[in-house]
């Protein structure tokens, strides 16, 4: 499988689309839920907003690396999106009620092409890109299974 190939996790909750957005984009807490991410700073005021920058911090076993982050969508109850323009990645999130409770997918599509640092640094770094792919996409379904076990405690 290539790095740049789209990843995709979802799962349903039981809970209403309104409190899995409330919770969803309260980005100080993503680090509660992501097993990569350990900080989303802010880099300018005005709160969460189309074209919002963000400083993520990530980490994985020993190394830490931080990522520039732009909000690319923001579709209050439905979809928050943001460019990773170190790597290239578009970061998706989906809202949508299914049946008594919501549906949440998180979708890492790779729009033009991965970054030369991404690709120079997964391999040296991360032991990988392919196998860095495969983690963030297990990482992916994590977060989700640990968003949903928040909102369904």
């Amino acid at each position: 499988m290539s790095a740049d190939r789209e990843l995709h996790a979802e799962t349903t909750i039981n809970a209403s689309p309104d409190r899995v957005w409330k919770l969803l984009t309260n980005l100080d807490r993503m680090p509660e839920w992501s097993p990569e991410l350990v900080k989303m700073l802010p880099l300018k005021p005005g709160g969460l907003r189309v074209g919002q920058w963000y400083v993520g911090i990530n980490r994985r076993k020993g190394m830490v690396w931080p990522t520039r982050n732009v909000v690319a969508v923001l579709e209050p109850g439905k979809t928050l999106a943001w460019d990773t323009k170190t790597s290239g990645a578009r970061w998706i999130f989906e809202v949508a009620p299914e049946g008594e409770g919501t549906r949440l997918a998180q979708r890492r599509p790779v729009p033009t092409r991965l970054t030369l640092i991404s690709k120079a640094f997964a391999p040296v770094v991360l032991g990988g890109s392919d196998a860095h792919a495969d983690e963030l996409e297990a990482g992916m379904r994590t977060t989700l299974s640990r968003i949903k076990a928040t909102l369904e405690s």
